[in-house]
C-alpha cells in the first residue's frame, strides 16, 4: 500500500492526501515534521536528503517533492482526469503548478511566518506589509485567471493545478490580514466545496 510520510497538517502534504482522495487510493500515513537534522532522523533523512515532508513510498519506489508526487500518482493511477495526456493540456496545468512554486509561495512566505507561525525572525512590519501586498497580488493574477475560464485555474475543468492554488488561497484567506474582495475567487472556492477531498484536506480551517 501507498505509504505517505508527513503531518496531515502540513500545506504539502494536504495536496498529496488530496490527490489521493481524488483518485480513490487508499494509503497509509505516517506523522513526520520537516527540517530533521541527520543524526535526529537518519532514516527520514536516508529516504529525502532535504528532511522536508512530505515523502511516498510506493513499494520500493521513493518520491519526495509534492508536486511531483502528485504528478506521479496521477500518472501511476489512471489519473488522466486530473493530469491529461493532451501537451498543451499538461502544459497549462504544470504551468500553474510551477508558478504557486516558484511565484506565489515566495510572495506569502513573510507574512505568513510572521502572522500565522509568530516567528520572532518575521516580525519587520514594513517586511509584513510587503509581504502582504505582494501577496494580494499574486491572489489578484488568480482571480484573474479564474475570470477568463470561468470555472478551474488551467481551464473548464478541475485539475491537479487546482490543488497547489487552492491551497494557497486558503492559507490567504485564513492569515489575519486585510482579505479584498476578488469575486471570481470566492465563487471558486464555492465551486470546490463539491468536492469531499477539498472539504477534507484544504478548506479545513488549516492555514
Amino acid at each position: 500500500m501507498l505509504q505517505i510520510l508527513g503531518k496531515a497538517s502540513s500545506i504539502n502534504v494536504r495536496k498529496v492526501l488530496w490527490a489521493c482522495a481524488e483518485l480513490n487510493l487508499p494509503f497509509e500515513r505516517e506523522d513526520w515534521g520537516s527540517g530533521f537534522k541527520a543524526t535526529d532522523a537518519p532514516e527520514f533523512v536516508a529516504l529525502n536528503p532535504n528532511a522536508m515532508v512530505p515523502v511516498i513510498r510506493d513499494g520500493e519506489f521513493v518520491l519526495w517533492e509534492s508536486n511531483s508526487i502528485i504528478r506521479y500518482l496521477a500518472g501511476r493511477y489512471d489519473g488522466a482526469f486530473l493530469y491529461p495526456s493532451d501537451p498543451c493540456e499538461r502544459a497549462k496545468c504544470d504551468q500553474w503548478i510551477d508558478w504557486q512554486a516558484s511565484e506565489m509561495n515566495r510572495a506569502w512566505s513573510y507574512a505568513f511566518l510572521a502572522l500565522v507561525r509568530r516567528s520572532p525572525a518575521h516580525q519587520d512590519q514594513q517586511q509584513i506589509e510587503l509581504s502582504c501586498a505582494n501577496w494580494a497580488k499574486h491572489i489578484a493574477i488568480v482571480d484573474r485567471q479564474l475570470e477568463t475560464t470561468g470555472a478551474f485555474i488551467a481551464g473548464p475543468k478541475f485539475s491537479l493545478a487546482d490543488m497547489p492554488i487552492a491551497l494557497s488561497i486558503n492559507r490567504w484567506l485564513e492569515t489575519p490580514l486585510r482579505h479584498a474582495d476578488f469575486p471570481a475567487l470566492t465563487a471558486y472556492m464555492e465551486r470546490l466545496a463539491a468536492r469531499p477531498g477539498y472539504l477534507a484536506h484544504c478548506r479545513n480551517g488549516t492555514p
